[in-house]
């Protein structure tokens, strides 16, 4: 069977390579940065991210580790949505998930290369993450940039999403008694705060009492500009992007983690056996079709200041159900 090349060592990159182990591929797999690393990321698993490192062999030791999220809040302007989640979701940090899957996968029998990679393969998993540039046509000060730091301090069982027009805000715990801070913002409205993310929290209803108890541990991380878009409708054939470099999801869907997982998987069983690319992406566009549907029209919501108005006409087990990605197969 052909070698299969996997280019990213993230939840996508290591699920492909998992996968395509599985189904008898030998694999190499090339990450050139150092881990563990913290990254700008939500760091909420849903509960098919659990099913996905489940399928992988990986979830029962993660599992002892992950932060159970049993509620979900919404915050909207003024209004709150409340959900009591019917089976639990998960809080796992990035420093921890990416070395933890990442030593498996070398368990198994990938060859992990720490360098950047560089030319052409016949069969090649591309899960480097999302392209860091946004459309020439997006105004300067409409562009998106990404947060986030943890904290000490009290911790919820739950996750709160604060949305506004200008600033997204996510927090919930993750492992170690830790919680993750971290949210999307125009750089229009970090300008006017002089990029004081602590500043532009409190201008969202309800996140400054939320997160006053807290104590943050380290400086605010941030990246961008980042442009949350479409699945991606093309690749070379005998390249299969996954995660984030098959399509970047709004964060505020919570989906972003378990996307990878479960594109990456698909990526690595396709790319082992050989699969038209076409077909792979049009497994892959089942998989997040509603939640990019969804994502796309609560962002036209937000943008047009009707989502406070409409907010209570949304229980929130519908808006949870209809964020959460397929499993595929």
């Amino acid at each position: 069977m052909a070698v299969v090349t996997v280019v990213g060592g993230g939840p996508a990159g290591v699920a492909a390579a998992l996968a395509a182990r599985e189904a008898g591929a030998p694999v190499t797999l090339f990450e050139r940065a150092e881990f563990p690393r913290h990254k700008v990321c939500g760091e909420f698993l849903s509960p098919e991210g659990a099913v996905a490192l489940d399928r992988l062999g990986l979830w029962e030791e993660l599992a002892r580790t992950a932060a159970p999220i049993r509620r979900m809040t919404l915050h909207i302007g003024r209004r709150e949505i409340v959900h009591r989640l019917g089976e639990p979701a998960y809080g796992i940090s990035r420093f921890f998930l990416d070395a933890a899957v990442l030593e498996a996968a070398v368990a198994r029998g990938v060859t992990l290369q720490r360098k950047r990679f560089s030319g052409s393969a016949e069969r090649t998993v591309w899960a480097a993450g999302r392209r860091a540039v946004a459309p020439h046509s997006t105004p300067k000060d409409e562009r998106l940039f990404g947060f986030k730091a943890h904290f000490d301090g009290v911790r919820e069982d739950a996750v709160d999403l604060y949305v506004a027009r200008d600033c997204y805000l996510g927090v919930s715990p993750v492992e170690g008694g830790v919680t993750n801070v971290c949210g999307l913002a125009r750089l229009g409205a970090l300008r006017r705060f002089d990029f004081d993310f602590d500043e532009l929290i409190g201008t969202l209803p309800g996140a400054k009492e939320r997160t006053a108890p807290l104590r943050r541990r380290w400086k605010w991380l941030t990246t961008g500009p980042v442009t949350p878009g479409a699945l991606c409708g093309h690749s070379s054939e005998g390249v299969y992007p996954a995660g984030d470099a098959l399509a970047f999801l709004d964060p505020f869907t919570g989906t972003g983690m378990s996307n990878a997982l479960i594109t990456g998987r698909l990526a690595g069983s396709a790319a082992a056996r050989g699969t038209p690319v076409a077909s792979y992406l049009a497994d892959c566009g089942k998989v997040v079709v509603g939640v990019r549907r969804v994502a796309r029209f609560l962002r036209i919501l937000v943008n047009s200041g009707l989502a406070d108005r409409l907010a209570w006409l949304a229980p929130g087990g519908l808006l949870y159900a209809l964020t959460r990605p397929r499993l595929g197969r």
